[in-house]
C-alpha cells in the first residue's frame, strides 16, 4: 500500500495548518506538530513539511520520485488545511 506515508503527510500537513491558522500560539503548534510526528512518523517518516523531505532526500533516506509524491502531499495536505480553515472561520 504505496499510498498510506503519503495520505500520512497530507493529513499530518493539514492538521497542522489548521493548528497554525486556528490558534497562532508557538505552543499550541509546537505540540501539535509533536503529536503529528509521534502519530505518522512510523509510517511516513513525519515530515509534514517539503523542507525536511528535501533535507531526507540530501541525506539519501529518499530518492526522487518519494521527494516529489511527498512534497505533493504536503502541498495539497497545506491547501486543503487552509481552505477547510477558510470555510470553517
Amino acid at each position: 500500500m504505496w499510498f498510506v506515508p503519503l495520505l500520512a503527510e497530507f493529513i499530518g500537513t493539514f492538521v497542522l495548518l489548521i493548528a497554525i491558522f486556528a490558534t497562532g500560539n508557538f505552543a499550541v503548534i509546537g505540540a501539535t506538530l509533536a503529536l503529528i510526528i509521534f502519530a505518522i512518523g512510523g509510517i511516513s517518516g513525519g515530515h509534514v513539511n517539503p523542507a525536511v523531505s528535501m533535507a531526507m532526500y540530501v541525506k539519501g533516506s529518499l530518492t526522487v520520485q518519494e521527494l516529489a509524491m511527498y512534497v505533493v502531499s504536503q502541498l495539497l495536505g497545506g491547501v486543503a488545511g487552509f481552505y477547510t480553515y477558510k470555510a470553517l472561520a
